[in-house]
């Protein structure tokens, strides 16, 4: 039988998480780390939900990195690893960073510089979208700043995370409505994605899109028809027909 998603994040994974944070610290308490997680794991027969377990790992991070928070995230940059050299790879090599992600999520707003910085690293690596979320509610105008100048960097991850990290319904996450509230804001962000030439960035920005044509038809279309009336490229129209995929099915 095939293993389910949220089964990856068991024990072995705690051990796994374990071992790359003692060897970055000897210091670190691996077996304490590991036995906190082993004694919330257990349970019914299928055990905790995916979001659960995120939790789960999230709450031994906290319980058992430095208390001071720049030092914890030192302490998980140090175990990043290299960058993925294109779009491909989130999940087949980073997947075990995704309750790093969750430990940040929680404690983003302890340092909004500090957290930044480490999710412009992880998302290189795994993906930054949801860890980014909590400072986009808390200051929506200067963390929009920020993705707006990620929305202009090299690393094609970073440049998703600009789009995919504002998204109104992003799945497995509460919803966000910096896209209604500010949405000049959002709307220059997807300004500098929309001719992205990587498929990767094209679906996240449809998503964008996709997503406020539901909540909001009227700004959605004033993005479309702006395009449109631009000229648009090749990766614009495709953009353009994912993010009016849901319309179609309606019809």
């Amino acid at each position: 039988m095939a293993k389910k998603f949220k089964d990856y994040y068991d024990l072995e994974c705690a051990h796994l998480l374990a071992d790359k944070l003692k060897s970055a610290d000897p210091a670190f308490p691996d077996m304490a780390f590991v036995d906190s997680i082993d004694r919330e794991l257990g349970g019914s027969a299928e055990g905790p939900t995916f979001s659960a377990r995120q939790d789960i790992f999230a709450s031994a991070l906290e319980e058992h990195l430095p208390r001071h928070y720049p030092d914890a995230v030192s302490l998980l940059e140090r175990i990043l690893g290299p960058p993925l050299p294109g779009p491909e790879g989130m999940f087949t090599y980073g997947w075990w960073l995704w309750p790093v992600g969750r430990y940040i999520e929680r404690n983003a707003l302890a340092d909004r510089e500090v957290s930044l910085g480490f999710i412009y690293k992880l998302t290189q690596r795994f993906t930054g979208e949801f860890a980014v979320r909590p400072l986009l509610r808390d200051a929506p105008e200067d963390t929009l700043s920020v993705l707006d100048t990620w929305a202009q960097d090299p690393d094609v991850h970073v440049r998703r995370l600009a789009s995919e990290g504002m998204r109104i319904n992003l799945p497995w996450a509460q919803k966000l409505t910096v896209a209604l509230d500010y949405f000049d804001s959002y709307r220059t962000v997807l300004d500098r994605l929309k001719s992205a030439p990587e498929k990767f960035v094209q679906k996240s920005v449809g998503n964008n899109l996709n997503d406020l044509m539901k909540n909001d038809a009227e700004k959605a279309w004033a993005i479309i028809e702006a395009w449109r009336a631009e000229s648009p490229s090749v990766e614009t129209e495709w953009i353009i027909r994912h993010g009016t995929r849901s319309l179609r099915k309606r019809k």
